[in-house]
């Protein structure tokens, strides 16, 4: 007898380990549960698998006691993989040898992906290998050390690549899940699904909303005067030689002296202090958008739309949608056939 019912719903395997991360887990299971037919007939199975059955540790004060080992995978139609406590010290990008003996169960053309460092497992298994990823941040230059021959993608929420699925963290994975069930069965099951859990059917941006990146500042420095009288005068204009007047250069050698200690030109270090101050504003205050734009020396909402966009993805109202919950639009749905996965609009 199988591990799933025979009732023609779409199988999904949760493929867990020890130190997994229960809200991972939790996430494949609401959203991939709720995903219904306009009469209320279930359109996906999900079950839980591990390497060995059993009890299982997490990254919090309990544990999960999973019924079924790698047979799942066997029968399952979509196979996902969260993270785990062990990926954070994995140093050698292979899988051990329970874990390869129960990725050999998934078939052929399944669907696969990950959660967060469940990216890790994919790429030791080799099924990442000439495809676009993703995972967390955080983990992005570990992977990329273990997996150079990977295309990394640490920007995006989550990736697509021919029925191989990658998400950046924790929340992304609600993302990924949404995005598996649009593709199946089209926005209107999904927007549902959404609508249920009180999620957004669709984020904009990527991972660079969430991380923070603060300009190095050199320790000893012959720019820092103007670096610290622009900060203070970043509402107006700025120029080159009023900078490189509060030091005593001239344009030419404060530029260069400039870009040798910061490790960018003056106009590029000051474009990123007014993204920052922005960020901040849109963040801390409920200044409008044309306020912010002029306090943070873009001038214009249209000039303060552009550079927040290049710098991380999103329009000056969706990032303070993000971080303050103020002027989301709780029914907007997404556009059907999204294919740009991450990117802002």
């Amino acid at each position: 007898m199988g591990v799933f019912a025979e009732d023609g719903r779409h199988r999904v395997a949760v493929l867990v380990r020890d130190g997994l991360l229960p809200m991972e887990l939790g996430i494949v299971h609401r959203l991939f549960g709720y995903a219904e037919t306009a009469d209320g007939r279930l359109l996906y199975e999900v079950v839980t698998c591990a390497p060995e059955p059993g009890e299982l540790g997490t990254d919090a004060d309990f544990t999960v006691n999973v019924r079924y080992g790698p047979e799942a995978l066997a029968e399952a139609d979509t196979v996902v993989v969260p993270a785990s406590e062990q990926d954070y010290g994995a140093e050698d990008g292979c899988l051990s040898e329970e874990m390869a003996r129960a990725v050999a169960h998934i078939r052929p053309g399944v669907r696969v992906a990950s959660i967060c460092t469940g990216s890790f497992v994919l790429a030791a298994a080799g099924l990442l290998k000439g495809r676009r990823a993703t995972t967390h941040w955080r983990s992005a230059e570990q992977f990329r050390r273990l997996f150079p021959e990977i295309e990394l993608d640490a920007d995006v929420l989550y990736t697509d690549e021919d029925g191989v699925l990658t998400a950046a963290g924790v929340a992304s994975g609600i993302d990924l899940c949404l995005h598996m069930i649009r593709c199946d069965h089209g926005a209107a099951v999904a927007n549902e699904v959404a609508r249920r859990t009180v999620v957004p059917p669709h984020r904009e941006g990527g991972q660079a909303q969430f991380i923070r990146r603060p300009v190095p500042e050199p320790q000893y420095s012959s720019t820092a005067a103007a670096r610290a009288w622009a900060l203070e005068h970043l509402d107006r204009p700025v120029t080159l030689r009023e900078l490189a007047a509060c030091e005593s250069m001239s344009v030419r050698t404060f530029t260069r002296r400039f870009r040798e200690e910061v490790g960018v030109s003056p106009l590029q270090w000051l474009t990123q202090q007014r993204v920052e101050r922005a960020r901040q504003l849109l963040e801390e205050t409920e200044l409008t958008v044309d306020r912010v734009a002029a306090d943070a020396g873009f001038g214009t909402a249209a000039s303060l739309r552009q550079h927040l966009q290049a710098a991380v993805g999103v329009s000056p109202s969706a990032y303070r949608s993000t971080f303050r919950g103020a002027g989301a639009d709780p029914a907007r749905v997404a556009p059907a056939g999204v294919t740009e996965v991450g990117a802002g609009r």
